[in-house]
């Protein structure tokens, strides 16, 4: 009877550790993810605010807070993290504390100024506008690549990046110089040089070329026209330059619609009216498909151009004066007739 009640005892024992074994293993091991996202882990959070961001992740809090306790998670890794459906507490807390982040996809296009670059950069990673403020303008950088605060906007090839959430300020930017250096490829560099143009100044004129249409098809036209005005030695007359002193003056958020005969006077290095030659620098960012387009500017005999009012968007090109002349009293007439006056 003794020897039976020993039995049971025992096997008792045996379940009721096993019922507890069970229950700790299932804390640790067993899925404690409701749904597959991303969480971003900002370098001053603690644990606290790591668990105020992946509550609505977990079906357990209870349970992650014990594992977190077992393992002695106290201080997670900035950056994004991926939380899929079935993770374990275990994996949970081992992929925050690795510091095992999901890259993510920074983008950026024809942003007009630097200011706007680092404003959209810092919407997309951790750094904030003042740091990378700093790095791009960070006086020994610019010597060293022989870059201004002008002309720096010229390194940012509009594309998409994969970096990491975290990234600073200072390794974004030495990416970036290394993605221009990877843009100008032996083949780039040698269409350059057929130009008589340095990659600043490619970059320049393609950031006029950008301005001057949206129309990808046209812009190659475009930029033969201007490559012919600098071969003869005339001044390029290109009224997103103009558009760019005023913005200057005024603020970036000027409108303009029309450019007007008084601004052509504008005092200004970047006024191509009044100056022969390309402007000192670029007036906008401008995107892969116009700096090719400079790079394979087509060969014609167009000297001039002015906007087509029976195709929107486009323009009407010609090789004489006068014909310029009849296109531009056209183009006047359908401005004033709209009643575009700035």
């Amino acid at each position: 009877m003794n020897k039976k009640i020993i039995l049971i005892g025992i096997a008792a024992i045996i379940l009721i550790g096993g019922m507890i074994s069970l229950q700790y293993y299932n804390r640790i091991f067993a899925d404690n993810i409701r749904k597959t996202g991303s969480v971003f882990i900002e370098s001053k959070d603690d644990l606290l605010d790591l668990k105020k961001k992946i509550a609505s992740f977990l079906k357990d809090k209870k349970a992650f807070n014990w594992v977190a306790v077992q393992k002695k998670f106290t201080n997670p890794k900035a950056g994004k993290y991926t939380l899929k459906k079935g993770m374990s507490n275990n994996d949970i807390v081992n992929l925050l504390r690795s510091g095992n982040q999901t890259p993510v996809k920074v983008t950026f296009n024809n942003q007009d100024t630097l200011e706007k670059l680092i404003n959209r950069i810092a919407a997309q990673v951790e750094t904030d506008t003042t740091h990378l403020m700093r790095a791009f303008l960070d006086p020994n950088f610019l010597k060293e690549n022989n870059l201004n605060k002008k002309t720096v906007l010229g390194i940012f090839i509009p594309n998409r990046y994969e970096v990491y959430w975290t990234i600073s300020a200072e390794k974004f930017r030495d990416k970036m110089l290394k993605e221009y250096a990877l843009f100008w490829n032996a083949k780039r560099v040698e269409q350059a040089k057929s130009l008589n143009l340095s990659k600043k100044e490619v970059i320049t004129l393609a950031s006029i070329v950008q301005k001057e249409t949206a129309q990808k098809i046209e812009r190659p036209i475009v930029a033969g026209l201007y490559l012919n005005r600098l071969k003869k030695g005339w001044p390029l007359q290109a009224d997103p330059t103009i558009i760019f002193c005023i913005r200057e003056k005024k603020g970036q958020n000027t409108v303009i619609k029309r450019v007007l005969t008084a601004d052509l006077k504008i005092d200004s290095p970047y006024n191509t009216y009044l100056n022969k030659g390309l402007p000192p620098g670029l007036i906008s960012m401008p995107d892969v498909s116009a700096i090719d387009a400079v790079l394979n500017a087509s060969k014609h005999n167009y000297y001039y151009m002015c906007a087509n009012t029976d195709k929107i968007g486009f323009h009407t090109f010609a090789k004489t004066l006068s014909q310029h002349n009849r296109n531009a009293e056209k183009y006047h007439r359908w401005l004033n007739k709209k009643g575009i006056n700035r």
